[in-house]
């Protein structure tokens, strides 16, 4: 009897290794990645240098992985899929970077003016 349950178990546990080895589609991650992808372009990533490489880097990244998926490897769209999400929040902060920088220039301009209106007020400078 002994000697009939350790096949089995051998058989059988490698039976689970191999179905459970497999990964499946990383429809999640595509999901977020295009998303991200998505608010970088409508950022305005693709009009700022630094950003539309970062978005480039994330469109090629996910083309790239929808490839892997249809050849069957999960894993490698996986990892693109990692990537191509962050290279996308990238371009997402550099071009909201960008931005900020508009108007911090912005508002200091309106804070010197503000300055001389309040001089010419007779306000101490």
């Amino acid at each position: 009897m002994n000697e009939l349950i350790f096949p089995f178990a051998l058989i059988l546990s490698l039976g689970w290794a191999a179905c459970g080895g497999s990964i499946p589609p990383p429809t999640q991650r595509l999901a977020d990645a295009e998303s991200a992808e998505r608010s970088a372009g409508e950022l305005g990533a693709a009009n700022e240098p630094a950003a539309k490489l970062s978005l480039q880097l994330a469109q090629e990244q996910i083309s790239q992985a929808k490839v892997a998926m249809a050849d069957g490897d999960n894993a490698k769209a996986d990892r693109l899929l990692i990537r191509a999400k962050a290279d996308a929040e990238l371009a997402i902060v550099q071009a909201r970077e960008t931005g900020a920088k508009a108007d911090e220039a912005a508002a200091v301009e309106d804070s010197a003016a503000q300055r001389e209106t309040n001089v010419g007020q007779g306000a101490v400078k």
